[in-house]
């Protein structure tokens, strides 16, 4: 399973391998079991995780009790949610695994040393950093100017696996509609 994780660094270091090799068998790999909570919302974010095997769910419960559906990371995605910003540090959502996972799970806010002993690493972590907050930003543009029907395209496009991964009710409220509307719109295709 590392070897997911040292392809995934060749992306954005040109640290040699035996080095990458050598940083992979230092993550700290865990398995959790479908419908484990990472995050709770409300909870001071930690831990950040990089998928190897399985889907997470980020989400937030509003005052009425209805779930609100934000993303899903699934194989080679970086999950942080970073809230240093916000006054009291608690995070506005929650991250649970929607089915059994395998992520490598690091500190949110590692040792400065760890950076200071090796400076490559630290300049790959920010390119992933970077490159996550671009896809964020990317999607929600391109989520806030489209109609329903072409989210549910995009979906098709850019993540079809999700259709059969998660259950539609959830991937109703990621695409901003009702399970009826995205049932409606499935059928169209």
């Amino acid at each position: 399973m590392k070897d997911i994780l040292i392809n995934y660094m060749k992306r954005f270091t040109e640290i040699p391998d035996s080095e990458l090799t050598s940083i992979a068998e230092d993550v700290d790999l865990q398995s959790f079991k479908k419908g484990t909570i990472l995050l709770h919302q409300g909870d001071i974010p930690e831990k950040c995780y990089f998928v190897l095997k399985g889907c997470i769910r980020q989400y937030s419960v509003d005052e009425e009790g209805r779930e609100n559906t934000f993303n899903f990371y699934t194989e080679e995605q970086f999950i942080a949610i970073f809230n240093h910003h916000s006054e009291d540090k608690t995070s506005r959502c929650s991250l649970g695994c929607l089915e059994d996972c395998v992520l490598v799970v690091g500190e949110l806010s590692p040792d400065q040393g760890a950076y200071d002993a090796n400076p490559a690493m630290e300049a790959m972590i920010r390119k992933m950093i970077e490159a996550n907050v671009g896809e964020v930003n990317d999607s929600f543009a391109k989520f806030v100017a489209s109609k329903p029907e072409d989210r549910f395209k995009a979906l098709l496009q850019d993540r079809p696996d999700l259709i059969d991964r998660v259950p539609q009710h959830q991937l109703a409220s990621y695409l901003g509609i009702t399970p009826e509307s995205l049932s409606r719109i499935k059928k169209r295709f």
